[in-house]
């Protein structure tokens, strides 16, 4: 187990986890408890996200050090995932008529391959 964390695919993989949980508690507070409309919970949970994700890639997944450069260059990592993803959960919602609930969760799964290979271009130059 501790040669399979060595991997930045296996770390990446975990944080990724960890940031989808994260985002996805976040769109479920603003969408279900605010109220609020599932793209404006959709773009909150998604930038805190991205915030979080910055540190814990930075300091986990590619253990090199934070800098301000790296944190105003990351959200480049989000450049395609965002209107990707934000794609996804509008055609689920409103032409497929899935949950609102159900839709971002299958939308971020969709977008995580091109996450990681921008990511780990950015935080390792």
């Amino acid at each position: 187990m501790r040669k399979m964390l060595n991997h930045e695919l296996v770390r990446f993989m975990i944080v990724g986890g960890l940031n989808t949980a994260n985002y996805y508690i976040l769109y479920l507070i603003c969408y279900n408890f605010l109220g609020w409309h599932y793209m404006v919970s959709h773009i909150i949970g998604f930038t805190i996200s991205l915030i979080l994700s910055f540190f814990l890639n930075v300091y986990f997944t590619y253990k090199v050090k934070p800098t301000l450069m790296k944190f105003l260059k990351f959200p480049l990592t989000q450049l395609v995932n965002m209107p990707v993803s934000s794609f996804f959960v509008y055609v689920f919602v409103d032409l497929l008529n899935w949950n609102g609930n159900i839709a971002p969760i299958v939308a971020v799964f969709l977008t995580v391959p091109i996450t990681f290979v921008v990511t780990s271009k950015i935080l390792k130059k």
